[in-house]
């Protein structure tokens, strides 16, 4: 019981939080008067100066989609230049070494996708320069780049304009009255609660033998703050969110928590502001948390259960190997479901000692991408998922179909297949080559159900852009440092500027009026048939490798196979 009233009272802050949030980037995005204008503008202005931007140009979907990619790959550029000359730049007192071009290529690719995905331990290979320019910053611009992708494709959806704003306006506006400010507060939370904040090298302490202890720190309160809010993932230390640095106390936890689900579900209702129709946003809202419940429900049950081998061997009290005791099952279980249905990759606990059916889940969701997401990505990927749903049943009831007014034809069904499509073949396409290859092989520390299932976790986690791992993997070797980053690139740009596409193209649509027949996305009816869309197309997808990875694996833990 005292597990079920912490989730219904995380659910219920989450909601308290998204629903103003949602409204509040509405209005900062929006064309009229935003709040803190006042305080921000001229900020923002000397900004614009600056970088010589014109604030009143606007940009059609290619502009926009140009200016997003070359700007995220000039700043991939910079962070590579940063690691691979660390040893010769300042801020760095424990004199750390410069990172190699494979693994260099795989961090920068990670952080500029909000990935983050980490085969290295950033204790032991990153100067504090390289945490703060090669980690901290990609994870503001990663997750602004996420927002206002999904700001522009709104726009195309509300009728009223035909271009898709201006990425630079956007992505400043992202940064100083959303991330800056909302990562400045959890950081002072963060620090209260026992998180370190500093610029001194390790700590030396002398144990009770006479021996000295080397204890790791730095600016660790900040890089946690954005890493959560930006849906970013990664961790300041190997042992990422189970770090007593990085997670001190239970309060901590619920605040990664809170902070990894806060702009996913905010840009919901930042939808429904920004279409007019706050009951499509409930809708969504509602049907994507039954799902995320759901997923919950599996792991959670799953590690409760434990082990048949430890029960019958008196080892009672479900599955706690790779827990953190202060957090229990319960915590380890709802985190594992909000890393990955947000798809942040933060872990409190090691997936790779999760149960089969409790491992299944985090994969699942990387998989289906959508199950609120990652900020920004994550809301364009529902409503990839809307599109496809709105297209099949139209072509159930034979009507052209209709999303907000304006008509869904073939070239936003061509480009919304390429999203969807895309995503399944840069998972299992690489996962089936790594399997082929011994060298890749030799990489897999568990045979079996596992090890297959370790190797299909690397590379759906890289293609849902969350970072989070099995962990049995041995992926700092040239072979999967270069595919899972080129493997995050692709899940992160392709389906961006596609989307980008059919924004573009249903911004020069002109509205029409709803007909008798149209069908309405903003009833429990429809938020039946998106979950069922989901499902089928996740289902179709993905089981094949699901059956022979964690499905056959729990079969075999049951029957002792």
């Amino acid at each position: 019981m005292a597990d079920l009233i912490q989730l219904v009272v995380f659910v219920l802050l989450v909601t308290l939080f998204a629903v103003p949030l949602g409204g509040y980037m509405a209005r900062v995005f929006g064309d009229g008067p935003a709040p803190g204008d006042r305080f921000f503008l001229p900020l923002e202005r000397a900004i614009y100066r600056l970088i010589g931007v014109d604030p009143q140009a606007r940009m059609t979907w290619r502009r926009y989609a140009t200016a997003l990619v070359v700007t995220n790959f000039f700043m991939m550029a910079l962070m590579y230049l940063v690691l691979r000359l660390q040893k010769y730049l300042p801020l760095n007192p424990d004199g750390i070494a410069a990172m190699p071009p494979s693994l260099a290529y795989n961090t920068v690719t990670s952080f500029i996708t909000n990935t983050n995905w980490q085969a290295y331990s950033g204790e032991t290979a990153m100067s504090y320069l390289g945490q703060m320019l090669a980690i901290t910053y990609p994870m503001f611009t990663s997750a602004a780049t996420g927002i206002v992708a999904a700001i522009a494709f709104l726009r195309a959806l509300t009728g009223v304009r035909q271009d898709l704003g201006n990425f630079f306006v956007d992505l400043v506006r992202a940064h100083t009255r959303l991330l800056l400010p909302l990562a400045f507060l959890v950081a002072l939370v963060l620090v209260a609660e026992g998180a370190p904040q500093t610029f001194q090298g390790a700590a030396h302490a002398t144990t009770f033998d006479g021996k000295t202890q080397v204890i790791p720190r730095g600016p660790v309160a900040s890089l946690e703050s954005i890493k959560h809010l930006g849906t970013n993932g990664g961790g300041y230390f190997g042992a990422n969110a189970a770090h007593p640095f990085e997670n001190p106390s239970p309060i901590t936890n619920l605040i990664h928590m809170l902070s990894m689900m806060l702009i996913p579900t905010s840009l919901m209702f930042t939808f429904g502001r920004m279409i007019g129709n706050r009951r499509q946003a409930w809708v969504l809202y509602t049907a994507v948390f039954l799902l995320f419940l759901g997923m919950w429900g599996i792991v959670y049950a799953s590690e409760q259960a434990g082990v048949p081998a430890f029960d019958a061997a008196g080892i009672t009290g479900g599955n706690m190997e790779g827990k953190e005791v202060r957090f229990g099952i319960f915590g380890s279980a709802l985190f594992t479901t909000v890393t990955t249905a947000a798809t942040t990759g933060s872990v409190d606990n090691m997936h790779d000692s999760l149960t089969p059916l409790g491992g299944f889940v985090p994969m699942a969701q990387m998989m289906l991408n959508n199950v609120f997401g990652g900020v920004g990505a994550g809301l364009l990927n529902i409503l990839l998922y809307v599109i496809m749903g709105v297209f099949l049943t139209g072509l159930m009831v034979g009507r052209t179909p209709e999303l907000f007014g304006k008509k869904i034809e073939t070239k936003e069904v061509k480009l919304a297949s390429v999203a969807l499509l895309v995503h399944p073949l840069i998972i299992l396409a690489p996962t089936a080559t790594a399997l082929l290859l011994p060298d890749a092989t030799a990489s897999i520390l568990n045979p079996g159900s596992h090890g297959l299932s370790e190797v299909l976790y690397a590379y759906t986690s890289g293609a849902a852009n969350n970072g989070s791992a099995f962990a049995g993997l041995d992926a700092d070797t040239v072979f999967y440092n270069t595919t899972i980053g080129s493997v995050m690139l692709l899940g992160r740009f392709v389906s961006i500027i596609a989307l980008l596409g059919v924004a573009g193209s249903l911004a020069r649509k002109t509205p029409v009026s709803a007909g008798a027949g149209a069908l309405r996305t903003d009833t429990p009816l429809f938020g039946a048939v998106y979950l069922i869309v989901v499902l089928l197309i996740g289902a179709l997808a993905f089981f094949p490798a699901l059956a022979v990875g964690p499905i056959a694996e729990q079969l075999s833990m049951w029957f002792g196979a």
